[in-house]
């Protein structure tokens, strides 16, 4: 099975070959989130895993023709002789951490370092896939990943379903195994009723052993540039005091 994708239509195939990349330097703090990547936190809340209903090739025969009447986007569902559906699912990625990316896929259009390269995806990127419905949630991580030539680990990423309701943002992690055409099918077209985001694992805490070790000296290397640079702002702030202090002193003390 081969994944591979148009980065400037956001369209990925299970049997396109062609594909063109474009990434974004990683600018902002290691520990920060960069701007406009935040989460919204107070109403994504974890939402109870449903009970998951098997339809038979009648139900899912109508479910596909109720879902092609209501798109909007042209990305229909085909139904094949063998049961088996394919179309089309839309993912955001809201990765926090920037992705590591092997140098041999830049090109020459960025700067290598131990032949990596550390990126933050650009914000509000959303990436159309086009899967079957034997196609599981892993499936779906690794061909996100390979669209952008990620060299991280699969295993640290997890894909979300989110949903609106009663004025709530509802987020639910799926699991490996579930099918994500299958939940698209089930929900109809509409990005308000599901929707798929691709983040981080929430583990509370850095799994430092699942990075490599040029993921962890690019680490190293970007903590001792943001050390130089607040050291920097600290000296020429308490230079700032100093001087301050200095001419506040010189203008009440006079030698008599």
């Amino acid at each position: 099975m081969t994944w591979t994708s148009s980065m400037s239509s956001g369209y990925s195939s299970l049997e396109e070959e062609e594909s063109e990349e474009f990434f974004f330097t990683a600018r902002t703090s290691f520990f920060r989130r960069p701007a406009g990547k935040t989460r919204a936190a107070p109403q994504d809340v974890q939402k109870e895993r449903e009970p998951h209903v098997y339809l038979s090739k009648e139900e899912v025969k109508e479910k596909i023709q109720s879902y092609n009447s209501s798109v909007t986007d042209k990305l229909k569902m085909t139904l094949n002789a063998n049961g088996i559906y394919t179309g089309f699912i839309k993912v955001q990625m809201e990765l926090c951490r920037p992705i590591t990316v092997q140098s041999s896929q830049c090109q020459g259009r960025c700067a290598h370092s131990n032949n990596e390269t550390a990126f933050y995806l650009p914000d509000g990127c959303v990436n159309t896939l086009h899967i079957s419905s034997t196609n599981t949630v892993r499936e779906v991580i690794e061909a996100l990943l390979k669209k952008f030539f990620v060299a991280d680990n699969p295993a640290k990423f997890a894909l979300y379903k989110r949903c609106h309701k009663e004025d709530q943002v509802y987020t639910c992690k799926l699991s490996d195994r579930e099918h994500p055409l299958y939940l698209r099918l089930v929900a109809g077209p509409r990005t308000e009723m599901l929707s798929f985001v691709l983040r981080e694992h929430e583990t509370g805490e850095v799994m430092w052993e699942a990075f490599s070790i040029p993921e962890l000296q690019n680490f190293l290397r970007i903590l001792d540039k943001e050390e130089n640079e607040q050291l920097q702002i600290l000296k020429k702030r308490y230079t700032a005091y100093r001087d301050k202090l200095e001419e506040a002193l010189g203008g009440v003390w006079k030698p008599g």
